[in-house]
């Protein structure tokens, strides 16, 4: 009777796994990976290779990657080198036995070791005003409106000298306006802060943002 019962509840999970099997099968010959396997997608562009997204053409269950090296960052500046209209560039290497098409528009099998293209990351604009210096003169010389003559605000740092950091409240609010990186060097350019330290970055919506469509249930 105990034999029976235990054969009774395995075909149930025998027929379950077989279900499970026949979709998969499905999936794989009719899905992107089947059409990849079958060598119907044209070859993507190399700069268009995204990390365990797209099924690499030609080979069939295999995904296209990449790696990029990290920017080399200039020590004086703590930006990337080549800096040029905020926008640097890294070299990325396609993974092994991916075929994309390189900058050139060139199809290439990679193996690993060759630049398949530049990927843009942003940096930023700096004239040479650091943070550290900032913040350091705003705590011990700002009651003498130290801050405000280091970053160019000749006319309000000598108000601040006159009247001794505004009577030692506007020595205060700047402190903190420096601190949060409100108030920033004159030219509009940046502080020097460490690539990889902590840093402010700024948000804003225009009209030319785009704006995702809500979906509600």
């Amino acid at each position: 009777m105990a034999a029976a019962c235990a054969s009774g509840q395995a075909v149930p999970e025998t027929v379950a796994v077989q279900l499970l099997g026949v979709l998969w099968f499905v999936s794989v010959t009719t899905g992107p990976w089947g059409a990849a396997a079958a060598g119907g997608e044209e070859t993507l562009k190399c700069e268009d290779l995204k990390v365990g997204q797209y099924p690499l053409v030609h080979v069939s269950l295999t995904f296209l990657k990449y790696i990029c090296k990290d920017p080399k960052i200039n020590d004086a500046t703590q930006e990337p080198v080549n800096c040029t209209n905020y926008t640097a560039h890294v070299p990325c290497f396609p993974a092994p036995n991916i075929t994309c098409k390189d900058f050139s528009g060139n199809e290439t099998h990679f193996t690993g070791n060759e630049v398949g293209f530049l990927k843009p990351v942003s940096c930023r604009n700096v004239n040479g005003y650091s943070y550290k210096v900032a913040v350091a003169l705003s705590l011990f010389l700002g009651w003498l409106g130290a801050d405000r003559f280091y970053l160019g605000y000749p006319a309000l740092g000598l108000l601040k000298f006159c009247t001794v950091g505004f009577c030692g409240i506007g020595s205060l609010i700047d402190f903190i306006l420096i601190s949060m990186q409100i108030v920033g060097p004159s030219d509009g350019s940046s502080y020097i802060i460490d690539y990889y330290g902590t840093r402010l970055t700024r948000l804003s919506i225009t009209n030319e943002t785009f704006r995702k469509t809500q979906l509600y249930p």
